[in-house]
């Protein structure tokens, strides 16, 4: 899957920049490097159109200078990046994620991670966030699906958990592959992969859905989500900002699913529904 890649020049570079990704994710980008000059965003190619930045208003703001370049580029390969500054996530004490090159530590929930391509080594925000609502609630003997799973951790510590089947979905055929390893890895026998989106859902039922994507696709697949949910089941979300939480809890709310809490990392925000 190849990307759309952005190169931003920001002045002045703050808060130029934090306004800039912001709305840079809601229109649909996954992923940002902040550098000195300003800020590099990936959007996939199948999600971008040539006026995706039509809707960016600080481009045209007399406060700031910005300029950019695009350019298509192929997946990046996240495993070689990851390695350059990778150092283990720890998580509420409890559970560590951590590369095959590192030594095992004295926790409770021990992950290991290798990302080749994919999204989710628990360094970003969301995925941090979501692993703390794992950490944190029942899911001993639950029925779980992990949606976008990208390399498998939140199934993983879902399953070490003590859920009792788990779904992980991913329309990459990297985070497909990537899973699929890192599964074995951690040897969790009970979670099973599939590649594609939420049209595999019509069937399916489960006690919990984590889905941590983007916002415009989770707004899309909502009703998809709501109909794959037990009576009394719990939904976690994330993969958006602060800003983005009252059109997702509205979309919820008009499905049934009742908000219950939510998390706040550097503006990005995780959220857990539960079923009425």
């Amino acid at each position: 899957m190849n990307y759309i890649e952005y190169k931003f020049t920001v002045n002045p570079l703050q808060p130029g920049t934090e306004i800039l990704i912001a709305e840079l994710g809601h229109a649909g980008f996954e992923s940002f490097v902040e550098t000195e000059a300003g800020v590099m965003a990936y959007i996939q190619l199948s999600e971008w159109t040539d006026r995706i930045l039509e809707d960016i208003h600080i481009l045209v703001s007399d406060e700031f200078k910005i300029d950019y370049t695009f350019s298509e580029i192929e997946q990046v390969n996240w495993n070689s990046e990851w390695e350059k500054n990778f150092s283990p996530i720890e998580v509420n004490g409890k559970c560590i994620v951590r590369a095959p090159f590192h030594p095992r530590k004295n926790f409770e929930y021990d992950i290991v991670i290798e990302p080749k391509m994919s999204f989710g080594t628990g360094h970003h925000e969301t995925t941090f966030m979501m692993l703390q609502f794992i950490l944190e609630n029942d899911f001993k003997d639950k029925s779980i699906l992990d949606m976008g799973c990208g390399t498998a951790v939140l199934a993983i510590l879902a399953a070490m958990r003590g859920a009792s089947k788990l779904d992980a979905i991913d329309i990459d055929e990297w985070c497909f592959e990537n899973s699929m390893e890192n599964i074995q890895r951690n040897n969790c026998e009970n979670i099973s992969v599939f590649l594609g989106d939420a049209s595999l859902l019509h069937k399916k039922k489960y006690d919990v859905i984590i889905a941590n994507i983007n916002r415009n696709i989770l707004l899309a697949d909502m009703e998809s989500y709501q109909k794959s949910l037990n009576a009394g089941g719990i939904i976690y979300l994330s993969g958006f900002y602060i800003d983005d939480l009252s059109i997702i809890r509205e979309c919820c709310n008009n499905l049934g699913l009742v908000f219950v809490e939510n998390k706040e990392k550097n503006k990005w925000v995780a959220a857990k529904f539960k079923i009425t």
